[in-house]
C-alpha cells in the first residue's frame, strides 16, 4: 500500500508539473537556456527596441492619444509574453490596426482607452480559459483582407494632413478626405519638404533591405551586407533621430518651420487601476455602465481582431521556423498583457507583424528577447521624453505610411477573382463599410460570410443519375437547413412525375443527422409508400444508421453500397 500511494503521489506531482508547464511555457525552455541564446536575444531585443520606440510614438497619433501612451503600451507585452507566450518570435505592442480600432471606439480619450484595454484583456483571457479560440475560425480570409486593406488606406491617408502640416481636419474618413484637399493651400512648406524627404529615405532603405544578396559573398562584402542590414532594419529610429535633429536646429535659430510633437509627460506611468468613470469638460460624471454602452460593438470587435492578428502572426512564424504554438495559450498571453497593461495606462495591443519579422530575422532564440525590448522602452520613457519634444509630426506620419503600405495587398483581389469570384463579395463589403466605421465593416463582412456559409449548408449539391432508379448523391453533410431543399428535389424528380420512381439516397458524406431531418425523412417514406415506390438509403455511416434505427422509421431500407441498392430495386421491379 505505501508503494502504491507513493506511485500515485508521484503521478499526481508529475501531472501538476505538466499542467504548470502548460500554463507557464517559460518552464519548458528556461531550463535549456544557453549563453549563446542570451547573446542572440540581446541583439534581437535591442534591434526590435529601436524599431518599437518610433513606431509606438507614431501609432499613438493614429489612436488620437498623446505620444507617450504609445510607449506606455509597448513594454508590458515583453514581460508577460516571456512567461506565457508559446512563440519565440512574436512581439506584443501597439499596432496600426489596433490604434485605428481604439480611436474608432474611444475617440482619442486616454481614460476610456485605458478602461477599454482592461475590458478587452478580460474578454480575451476568459475566451482562453473557456477554450474559445475556435471562434476565430468563423472570420474568413476575405473579411480579414478587406479590413486590413481598408485600414491601411484609412491610416495612410489619415497621415497626409501631418505630411502637409494641416490642422483642424476631422477624423471621419470621408470628411477627412474632403478637408485635406480643401485645405491644401494652407500646407506648411517645411512639413511638406521634411515629410516627403523622410518618405523617400524610408522607401529607399526598405528597398535596399529587400535587395540584399545571398550569404554566398566574400567576407568583406558580408561585413558590408550586415552593416546595410542593420541600418535598414533600424531605419525608423535613424530617420526619426535625423528629423528631430533638423527640427531642433531650426528651432534653436528661432525658425519654427516644422510642426513638432511638443511637450510630453516624462517618466514611467504610475501603476494604478484604470478609471471606471469619466468626467466631461463641463464637469458631468459619466458612469462605468454608460462608458461600456458607448463602447458598443467595439467591445466585441477589438478583442477578436487583436486575437486574430496575433495568432495569425504566431502561426506564420511558427511554420516558417519549424515549431508549434498553442492558440489558446496565445489568447491567454495577450489577454493578461492587456489586463496588466491597463494598470500602466496602455491602450489595447496585439502582435506586430513588422516587429515580429525583425525579431525573427535577427535570430532571436527565445521569448526573453521581449524583455530587452521592454527595458529599452522603459529607458526611453525615463530619460528620452524631453528629446521627443522635437520629433516632427511629418516624420512620424512618414513612418506610419511606410508601415501600413504593405498591408494594401492588391494581389489578393486578382487571386480571389481567379480562384472563387464569390469570395470577393465579403471582401468588397468589408472594405467599403470599413470606411464608414471600422467595426461595422468587420461585422458586415462576417455577416456576409456567414450568410454564404449558411446558404451552402441549406443548398448542398445533389448529384442525380438515372439507373432505371434515381440515385441521388449528397455532396456534403445533411442538417436541418438542407431538408427542404432535399425534399423539393425528391418530390419534383421522383414523386410528382407522371410515373413515380424509386430513389437510392447515397449518404456516405452524411456524418450527423438531427431531429428536423428525421421528421422530414419520416414524411418522405410515407409519401413513397403511398405511391408504391421505394426510398433506399445506401452507405450510411454507423453513427447515422444508429440514429435512424433509434427513430423507428417505418419502411426504412438501407444497404452497404449503391450497387446493392440498385440490385435490390431491380429484383423488386422483376417481381412486380
Amino acid at each position: 500500500i505505501p508503494s502504491t500511494l507513493s506511485i500515485r503521489m508521484s503521478a499526481s506531482g508529475c501531472c501538476s508539473y505538466s499542467t504548470l508547464k502548460a500554463w507557464l511555457p517559460i518552464l519548458s525552455w528556461l531550463p535549456r537556456y544557453k549563453l549563446k541564446w542570451l547573446q542572440m536575444d540581446l541583439l534581437a531585443g535591442i534591434t526590435v527596441g529601436l524599431t518599437t520606440v518610433p513606431q509606438a510614438l507614431a501609432y499613438a497619433e493614429v489612436a488620437g492619444l498623446p505620444v507617450q501612451y504609445g510607449l506606455y503600451s509597448a513594454f508590458m507585452g515583453g514581460f508577460i509574453y516571456t512567461l506565457l507566450g508559446t512563440s519565440k518570435d512574436v512581439t506584443l505592442g501597439p499596432t496600426a490596426i489596433m490604434s485605428l480600432l481604439c480611436f474608432s471606439v474611444v475617440g482619442g480619450q486616454p481614460h476610456r482607452a485605458v478602461l477599454l484595454t482592461l475590458l478587452c484583456g478580460l474578454i480575451q483571457a476568459v475566451m482562453a480559459l473557456l477554450r474559445l479560440g475556435f471562434l476565430l475560425d468563423f472570420i474568413s480570409f476575405p473579411v480579414i483582407k478587406g479590413f486590413t486593406c481598408a485600414a491601411a488606406v484609412t491610416i495612410g491617408f489619415g497621415q497626409v494632413k501631418n505630411i502637409l502640416g494641416l490642422k483642424d481636419v476631422p477624423h471621419q474618413f470621408f470628411l477627412e478626405v474632403y478637408y485635406t484637399f480643401y485645405k491644401i493651400p494652407e500646407a506648411r512648406i517645411g512639413d511638406v519638404v521634411l515629410g516627403l524627404l523622410c518618405l523617400a529615405v524610408l522607401v529607399m532603405l526598405m528597398f535596399m533591405k529587400m535587395g540584399l544578396g545571398s550569404e554566398d559573398v566574400p567576407p568583406c562584402s558580408r561585413l558590408a551586407r550586415k552593416l546595410v542590414w542593420a541600418v535598414t532594419t533600424m531605419r525608423n529610429a535613424l530617420v526619426v533621430v535625423a528629423a528631430s535633429l533638423v527640427a531642433f536646429s531650426w528651432d534653436a535659430y528661432g525658425h519654427h518651420v516644422f510642426t513638432i510633437t511638443g511637450k510630453t509627460s516624462q517618466g514611467l506611468p504610475p501603476f494604478r487601476p484604470p478609471p471606471t468613470s469619466d468626467t466631461m469638460a463641463n464637469g458631468t460624471v459619466v458612469s462605468f455602465g454608460e462608458i461600456v454602452e458607448d463602447f458598443g460593438g467595439g467591445l466585441a470587435v477589438i478583442p477578436i481582431m487583436g486575437l486574430l492578428e496575433s495568432i495569425a502572426i504566431a502561426k506564420a512564424f511558427a511554420s516558417q521556423n519549424d515549431y508549434r504554438i498553442d492558440a489558446n495559450q496565445e489568447l491567454l498571453a495577450i489577454g493578461v498583457t492587456n489586463i496588466m497593461g491597463s494598470f500602466v495606462s496602455a491602450y489595447p495591443v496585439t502582435g506586430s507583424f513588422g516587429r515580429t519579422a525583425v525579431n525573427s530575422q535577427t535570430g532571436v532564440c527565445s521569448p526573453a528577447g521581449g524583455i530587452v525590448t521592454s527595458v529599452i522602452v522603459l529607458l526611453s520613457l525615463e530619460f528620452l521624453m524631453p528629446v521627443f519634444y522635437y520629433i516632427p509630426k511629418a516624420c512620424l506620419a512618414a513612418v506610419i505610411i511606410c508601415a501600413v503600405a504593405p498591408m494594401v495587398d492588391y494581389h489578393v483581389v486578382a487571386n480571389m477573382w481567379r480562384i472563387r469570384k464569390l469570395d470577393l463579395l465579403p471582401f468588397v463589403v468589408t472594405f467599403l463599410m470599413s470606411f464608414w466605421q471600422v467595426q461595422y465593416g468587420i461585422i458586415a463582412g462576417v455577416a456576409v460570410s456567414g450568410a454564404m456559409l449558411l446558404y451552402n449548408m441549406a443548398r448542398p449539391q445533389i448529384k442525380v443519375s438515372d439507373h432505371g432508379v434515381l440515385v441521388m448523391e449528397l455532396s456534403s453533410g445533411l442538417s436541418f437547413p438542407a431538408t427542404e431543399h432535399l425534399s423539393h428535389i425528391i418530390h419534383t424528380q421522383a414523386l410528382q412525375v407522371s410515373l413515380p420512381r424509386s430513389v437510392v439516397l447515397d449518404c456516405h458524406h452524411v456524418s450527423v443527422i438531427d431531429y428536423t431531418v428525421i421528421s422530414e425523412l419520416r414524411d418522405l417514406l410515407r409519401q413513397f409508400k403511398l405511391r408504391d415506390v421505394q426510398l433506399v438509403f445506401s452507405r450510411l455511416q454507423p453513427s447515422v444508421l444508429e440514429v435512424l434505427l433509434a427513430a423507428d422509421l417505418q419502411g426504412l431500407r438501407h444497404t452497404d453500397s449503391v450497387e446493392a441498392a440498385l440490385q435490390m430495386e431491380s429484383e423488386n421491379l422483376l417481381n412486380d
